[in-house]
């Protein structure tokens, strides 16, 4: 019987399965280590504001941010600002942000009035590159500038350079009413400047005289939990909470004494002298106490009652008498 060989080509090998690249984000244990080792490089940078410099937490959240609007993350560090704390973009970089969005036609700015006047201002426009209709924004002009108190700021651009503040205050309303994603909800640092006053308007005098801080003093525990309720307190036929009688005063312990009906009865009194006065109060009712009755006669002691004969004995009396 004859052997056949079956002649076998060579083995065809598959492709590697390549894994997609990771993105930097929040919620995937790889893409926030891939974000936290890019903020630790633009942390240590001497290019970033001072505001990233040595700050992970800042890197990382402008790298999300330029992430989602598409932009580059240095450029999105230098031109995101925080006044008082609430973050803004710079006019420019938003005006910027509808210029490359691929969206609109270039912002344009269109000006009526005559300069100085009430209705002298500008609005921006653009148009969609889809549809190809003109978007225009709302006008800007002095009479809203004034009305809203924007000039009257410290250090206010609106008296040195009021043109460009149209220019930035009119793109920044038509990107908030045609794109308002690429903001992220945020506002202009001009308007943040505009309508927080960094500078008070009044210096205010610092006072030299020294501040006297009290001492703090530890709370005893019977000050501070309240006395119970006691059984004197209660109304037992209605049941309600009295309120506690007040504390004898030193006059009321005077006359307590001066009015016992004996002896026993005004050292009582003495005895709550005691415990409620102190000091020059309480000699004088021992004072008192001294003399309304030291020379009265104590109350004789009591004889003792004769004991009774236990029953032992009167049995044997009874019967030496039989």
């Amino acid at each position: 019987m004859s052997t056949q060989l079956q002649q076998v080509g060579p083995v065809e090998r598959l492709p590697a399965m390549q894994s997609a690249p990771t993105r930097a984000g929040f919620f995937d244990l790889d893409s926030f280590e891939l974000m936290q080792r890019v903020s630790k490089a633009f942390a240590s940078s001497d290019l970033v504001p001072q505001q990233y410099r040595g700050n992970l937490a800042n890197c990382m959240i402008a790298l999300d941010m330029a992430q989602r609007i598409g932009a580059n993350p240095l450029m999105t560090m230098q031109n995101l600002y925080v006044v008082h704390g609430t973050p803004g973009w710079s006019s420019k970089f938003l005006i910027a942000t509808v210029n490359a969005c691929g969206r609109f036609s270039s912002l344009r700015y269109e000006w009526r009035g005559e300069p100085g006047s009430p209705e002298y201002g500008c609005r921006a426009w653009a148009k969609e590159l889809a549809t190809g209709e003109r978007l225009d924004g709302i006008w800007v002009t002095w009479k809203m500038v004034k009305a809203e108190g924007w000039d009257g700021k410290n250090g206010s651009k609106w008296k040195t350079m009021p043109d460009q503040m149209f220019v930035y205050r009119a793109a920044a309303f038509w990107q908030r009413a045609y794109a308002p994603e690429l903001a992220m909800g945020l506002q202009t640092v001009e308007d943040l400047h505009d309508v927080i006053d960094v500078t008070p308007q009044q210096p205010v005098a610092a006072s030299t005289a020294p501040i006297h801080v009290p001492t703090p003093q530890r709370r005893t525990p019977a000050t501070t939990q309240a006395d119970p309720v006691t059984h004197e307190q209660v109304d037992q036929s209605t049941g309600e909470i009295q309120q506690p009688k007040p504390l004898p005063g030193m006059a009321d312990l005077l006359a307590d004494i001066d009015n016992a009906p004996d002896r026993e009865a005004a050292e009582l009194v003495l005895r709550e002298g005691e415990n409620l006065l102190t000091g020059a109060d309480l000699s004088e009712l021992r004072k008192a106490f001294e003399m309304a009755w030291n020379d009265a006669p104590q109350a004789a002691p009591q004889p003792a009652q004769q004991q009774q004969p236990t029953v032992a004995r009167r049995t044997r009396a009874s019967a030496s008498m039989e």
